[in-house]
């Protein structure tokens, strides 16, 4: 625990980008209201901080008045950015450049959800463990497949924090809480939200495939792991049933009776789901989007996208 900790309260800004999903920033802000409130002094102070207008919209609908703006000489401890929709349209250079500075500056800085997707596009991740939500992280792989990204709730590395969105910041606002004011006050915040369950920085952001699928056989769930693992370059059958030690024909019998699908039509669903992720989600071409899901080129995974969703990926980009 720092002795400044007893002396001045941490600043925390937080740069809220439009589209942001009001549940992540709340996660992140409100454990601070709260230690303030069980310190019985303020322990935390934040600022809201826009790159464009003074009012940002959040993905319902509601909006965050700011009173900061980016370029502004603040007195930092920790600058949050939290970003949803698409973050990898952002390309706001005065913001990438701000954050430069105040990274070599030493100031400590962290992502929310899509938030983290900016931080790399700034250039300041290098060399930090790191991660995103996981519907931004195919895309985040693709534009940066030399940075340190897991698959964890929550990473703390060194000056740097980032952190998957959703309920996730509850966890990792615990952790910081702790980290500076000890555990028992980071304890009593996080029981006032009801959140008794202290999930670690590495746990897993999703439901196992077997939860989400609704199945329990361990060789079905094994084959659909390898098959999420290599979407990219597909498995055929006979190497996806001999690494789980069953025949085509076995293979196949699970898939029909488990899932209704055969093997191939589920593979291919598996791809086009990805596929769709990125069209959302990122800034790649069509045509890499296509080789990055398994398809051997742009014209055959339009005809099978638009076979499996009813659009075509211009469509959906839209």
């Amino acid at each position: 625990m720092e002795s400044r900790s007893e002396v001045s309260p941490q600043t925390i800004g937080f740069l809220v980008v439009p589209g942001l999903a009001l549940m992540s920033y709340a996660s992140a802000i409100e454990p601070l209201r709260a230690a303030n409130l069980f310190a019985g002094r303020e322990l935390y102070r934040w600022i809201h901080i826009t790159h464009k207008e003074p009012v940002v919209p959040a993905s319902c609908g509601a909006t965050l008045p700011c009173t900061a703006k980016v370029g502004d000489d603040l007195d930092l401890d920790l600058l949050l950015v939290c970003a949803g929709g698409n973050p990898a349209q952002f390309t706001h250079r005065p913001t990438l450049a701000w954050l430069r500075r105040l990274a070599q500056r030493g100031l400590r800085i962290g992502g929310v959800s899509g938030g983290p997707f900016i931080l790399a596009r700034a250039g300041i991740m290098g060399g930090h463990r790191m991660t995103i939500h996981w519907e931004h992280a195919q895309a985040f792989a693709e534009e940066f497949p030399d940075l340190l990204l897991t698959r964890a709730r929550y990473v703390i590395d060194r000056n740097r924090v980032t952190c998957a969105g959703g309920v996730a910041p509850l966890d990792m606002m615990h952790a910081l809480i702790a980290e500076r004011h000890g555990a028992a006050l980071a304890t009593r915040t996080s029981d006032w939200f009801l959140h008794t369950e202290i999930r670690p920085g590495g746990g897993p952001q999703r439901a196992s495939i077997g939860e989400r699928y609704g199945i329990h056989r361990r060789d079905l769930i094994a084959a659909l792991e390898l098959m999420q693992d290599h979407l990219s370059e597909p498995l055929g059958r006979g190497a996806v049933a001999r690494r789980i030690g069953l025949s085509t024909r076995q293979l196949d019998r699970l898939f029909a009776r488990h899932l209704g699908k055969s093997f191939t039509d589920h593979y291919r669903s598996q791809r086009l789901e990805a596929a769709g992720e990125l069209l959302r989600h990122s800034a790649l071409t069509i045509t890499e989007i296509a080789i990055a899901c398994g398809f051997a080129n742009a014209s055959h995974f339009s005809t099978c996208y638009k076979a499996e969703t009813g659009m075509s990926p211009r469509a959906e980009r839209k």
